[in-house]
């Protein structure tokens, strides 16, 4: 069988995934009776067609967290109209300013010194502070938060099964436990005294007179924590990443500031930060020449669909001015990521106070970087660098 989720694989999965798309873009892994999807057409056909690809775990007789991804229309539907006005593009671009405050303390602290673990120091710390921010949550308890996230993405090592699945899925039943009585506490705190924040939101949103159950508010908490942590720190990583690797295009960024934003998406397609996706057959479903059994777990591998050269001109090429790049890093259909445009705000800010603050960016280690700790996402756990520190002003957004 093909080891997808080895250390040397995981950093670097491109060619494998180009070898496999060539010989048959559709794949069996009975390990975890899964259908692994790798072309573009077939990738972007599971995500976009919920009539023959469901969310819904319980679709393929597997257990669901009461997560909106994991929801089907009409569950959905109402469930991301609630949360719909907490992620509008006013209220998204109105975090800016705080976002960039939150950047620039960060890398002031290791500015001076010329060098840092961009993961530990900045990348994996600003979202959590974001995040906390955002709910209304103390800001002293982002270590917290980052626990529970690691412990949601160890999920991912319930795919295989054995002894690390059942342990993953303890401590995620402990955790959960954990963050229901947290996220009570405050969302009581909210009821009584209302605030500027999502929790406050989520607590007294109303769609045709239904409100968010206690399980939903646990739910929108848990994937928080995992898709605007875990995406936001991938990307910022996978982003440094890719300019230390192409030193050409990081000076077409410097050069043109502009470029930031196709920069970013450039990222997402060259290094998705979540690599595979997960869908539920409802039927039995051709793709690509293949025919996929109902009730079978599907993964659309899109960091696969996302360097398809069916779809992508010089895929393997990292292009910072990339146009068009309809990569589907965020997914596609009515599953379209809610948060991407502050996963994208804070990437772009993050990415522009540090570039304010160095000049040339190298790594600091010889030895291959180690993977995050989740098996379906793509970036640096650690990710030592060094760098001219810098004393111009900020890259203008």
């Amino acid at each position: 069988m093909i080891d997808f989720l080895s250390d040397e694989v995981r950093r670097d999965p491109f060619p494998l995934y180009d070898r496999v798309r060539r010989a048959a873009p559709v794949v069996y892994d009975p390990r975890a009776d899964a259908w692994m999807l790798f072309g573009y057409e077939g990738v972007r056909r599971a995500l976009n067609d919920p009539g023959a690809f469901s969310s819904d775990p319980e679709t393929a007789g597997r257990s669901r967290p009461e997560w909106l991804v994991f929801f089907d229309p009409p569950r959905h539907t109402r469930l991301r109209a609630l949360l719909a006005s907490a992620f509008t593009p006013r209220s998204t671009a109105a975090l800016e300013p705080r976002i960039r405050t939150l950047a620039g303390a960060l890398l002031d602290r290791s500015a001076g010194r010329g060098e840092m673990d961009l993961a530990a120091d900045f990348a994996v710390p600003l979202p959590l502070l974001v995040i906390a921010e955002m709910l209304g949550a103390p800001v002293a308890d982002r270590a917290r938060f980052r626990q529970w996230s690691d412990t949601i993405l160890d999920l991912g090592h319930t795919l295989p099964g054995g002894e690390a699945a059942e342990a993953a899925s303890r401590a995620y039943r402990a955790a959960t436990a954990e963050m229901h009585d947290y996220i009570a506490r405050l969302a009581e705190d909210r009821r009584r005294a209302p605030a500027d924040d999502l929790l406050t939101r989520m607590v007294h949103a109303e769609v045709e007179g239904e409100r968010l159950t206690p399980a939903e508010i646990l739910g929108v908490f848990q994937l928080l924590l995992v898709a605007g942590h875990e995406t936001t720190t991938n990307l910022v990583g996978n982003a440094v990443l890719s300019f230390v690797e192409h030193p050409d295009q990081l000076a077409r960024v410097r050069a043109a500031p502009s470029l930031l934003p196709s920069a970013v998406e450039e990222v997402l397609r060259f290094r998705s930060p979540v690599q595979w996706m997960f869908r539920f057959t409802r039927c039995a479903v051709e793709v690509d020449g293949a025919t996929i059994p109902p009730g079978k777990m599907v993964l659309p591998v899109v960091g696969a669909a996302n360097r398809d050269p069916a779809r992508f001109e010089r895929p393997d090429r990292f292009d910072v001015g990339r146009d068009p790049n309809p990569h589907v890093a965020f997914g596609h259909g009515i599953h379209f990521c809610l948060g991407a445009p502050l996963a994208r705000l804070e990437a772009r800010v993050a990415l522009e106070e540090l570039l304010a603050r160095t000049g040339e960016i190298a790594r600091a280690e010889d030895a291959p970087w180690e993977p995050r700790r989740a098996l379906h996402v793509h970036g640096p756990a650690r990710l030592p660098i060094r760098f001219e520190p810098a004393t111009r002003a900020a890259v203008p957004a």
